[in-house]
């Protein structure tokens, strides 16, 4: 290892809570102490974990959380990593926050490489406030998260960063050789954000905007039985977004990508009947891409979920997804929650010939 590019740094134990998993790591990077967050995720500063980098705060009109208010910027070395100990061949979720905040008073946001495994993530535009999420098989029992300089004068930083452990049937229709990049985790109609302790894993379920000409639903359920492949949380199931009528459809785009589009796609679909329906009522509606049949009718039930995944599609920017009723609906389409991943390139350390395949487009219905 080249000691003028790398700066590797143990982080072994820390922060880590016996939840669904075996690791749960949250670092406030650039920070001095420790702080316990409003969802009872206890946050360790990293100024006695690495000796390299230079710790700031952002301006106070850039705020956006305690753990997003201090930054730790690289000033020397090209590349600056963080590792932490997981077992190998683990499932994990490693999350990557960053928010340049103006530290420095320049107004001049840097850009970037972020790295994991050796792996390239993505390029960091810290023109934005950004959190990058990845999902992968860990192949070593050290998993590495860098940053990395790739302009002069653009110095990397990094505000956060979170692993957490994932029980290994979770998003399991690619092989272990690929990463899940997320491109959005949206739960329709709530108010809030979802996340740890309402989902063990603690994903992070954004409360979706652009809905105020849909009808939010309530779920009158007051257990829903979850058991899915990709195990979502109650939480997202509780509410819905549906059509005011039969007649209306509702409209799925895929906003802005930060990954290359050339990666195909994953999604899940998650439906939940919000009431129970007498004899003369009747829910179906159909998936549709880009205005064709994309999907088999579903017909969601009351205190029960419909995950359907797709994986392995292949998408344009100007891809969308549109639900819409059949004929013998009586009641308009619904949707309580959408995930979308990209895959990732075959990651390095570890592949072998069957891994390192492209898989085959895979489409999935589980309904409980």
């Amino acid at each position: 290892m080249n000691n003028h590019l790398w700066r590797l740094v143990h982080l072994l134990a820390l922060c880590t809570m016996s939840v669904s998993g075996k690791v749960f790591v949250s670092i406030d990077c650039g920070a001095s102490g420790s702080f316990t967050d409003e969802n009872s995720i206890v946050w360790k500063g990293d100024n006695d974990l690495i000796s390299s980098g230079v710790a700031y705060a952002v301006q106070p009109n850039h705020s956006v959380s305690h753990a997003m208010d201090t930054l730790r910027v690289f000033t020397t070395r090209i590349k600056n990593c963080y590792s932490i100990e997981v077992e190998e061949g683990e499932k994990v979720l490693v999350r990557a926050g960053f928010n340049y905040g103006n530290y420095d008073n320049k107004s001049t946001p840097p850009n970037f490489d972020l790295l994991f495994d050796g792996n390239f993530w993505v390029n960091v535009n810290a023109s934005d406030f950004k959190i990058y999420e990845a999902i992968y098989v860990v192949k070593k029992k050290v998993i590495s998260v860098c940053v990395a300089q790739t302009k002069p004068d653009h110095l990397s930083f990094i505000s956060s960063l979170e692993v957490r452990s994932l029980d290994s049937q979770l998003y399991s229709k690619i092989g272990t050789n690929y990463a899940l990049l997320l491109h959005f985790r949206d739960a329709y109609a709530t108010n809030q954000t979802i996340r740890y302790p309402l989902d063990p894993y603690d994903r992070v379920w954004l409360s979706s905007g652009n809905t105020t000409i849909l009808v939010h639903l309530r779920n009158d359920a007051s257990v829903i039985d979850v058991n899915v492949p990709d195990d979502p949380p109650q939480a997202v199931l509780m509410n819905a977004i549906a059509t005011e009528n039969i007649t209306r459809t509702i409209t799925l785009g895929l906003g802005t990508f930060d990954y290359p589009i050339r990666y195909p796609a994953y999604l899940n679909f998650y439906f939940s009947e919000t009431k129970e329906l007498n004899s003369s009522e009747i829910r179906s509606f159909r998936i549709f891409k880009d205005n064709v049949p994309f999907s088999l009718p579903f017909v969601p039930r009351f205190g029960k979920v419909v995950e359907y995944t797709i994986s392995n599609l292949s998408i344009t920017t100007d891809t969308n997804f549109s639900i819409e009723s059949l004929g013998d609906s009586t009641l308009p389409p619904l949707i309580n929650a959408f995930e979308m991943f990209l895959i990732s390139d075959a990651l390095n350390d570890g592949t072998n010939n069957n891994d390192g395949k492209s898989p085959n487009t895979r489409v999935s219905i589980f309904m409980y």
